[in-house]
């Protein structure tokens, strides 16, 4: 049964955010350079903030566009980004890469750490397309695009979704656990590989 998060709409997550930063629309308002009248819109789902602003809105309450923007509820609104030198990691034991060090680095605990297999979900056009060109051609463009490496990390109590770059490390509270060996999460397929970190 999915619970109360994934009921949420866009302006119920924005009310959400803003009462727990302890914010009233007034507040917010001035701080977005907007309207108090926007923020009613927003909040009662007649209107929608640009990109600019949901950006904004993300950054000040320290959740991610995917937990405002999701209708499914994959995440929490809990979301953490640190920046890191993966060129400072070095692969031991069943890491395969400075990624798999560097996730391991993080989460010294976790029961189990599965490195995951990404794709983005193309939409019915991209599909039919991809078959035509060539089957697989934007699965491998998108892969190129998007250098990053994906785990989920059990932590006993529940599972994170990590994203490492050369850059950062990210992870998100998943609402549900990863006990699957595929998932959709967002715009994204994830398939666990068959060997922990």
């Amino acid at each position: 049964m999915r619970g109360k998060l994934d009921r949420m709409t866009l302006g119920q997550r924005i009310a959400a955010a803003r009462t727990k930063a302890g914010l009233t629309q007034i507040e917010l308002a001035n701080k977005l350079s907007v309207s108090r009248q926007a923020i009613t819109k927003w909040e009662n789902d007649r209107g929608v903030p640009d990109i600019e602003n949901l950006k904004a809105l993300a950054t000040m309450f320290g959740v991610s566009l995917d937990y405002l923007l999701a209708t499914e509820g994959e995440f929490s609104a809990k979301v953490w980004t640190e920046p890191i030198d993966v060129s400072q990691f070095t692969k031991t034991g069943t890491q395969r890469s400075r990624y798999d060090a560097a996730v391991r680095s993080k989460y010294p605990d976790a029961k189990v750490i599965y490195p995951l297999v990404r794709r983005r979900k193309l939409t019915t056009w991209e599909a039919i397309v991809d078959f035509v060109v060539q089957p697989g051609v934007l699965g491998v463009a998108d892969s190129l695009k998007d250098r990053s490496a994906y785990y989920v990390v059990n932590l006993g109590d529940r599972d994170l979704l990590v994203n490492v770059t050369k850059e950062f490390i990210e992870s998100k509270d998943l609402v549900h656990r990863f006990t699957e060996r595929k998932k959709v999460i967002g715009e994204n397929r994830f398939v666990k590989s068959t060997y922990t970190i």
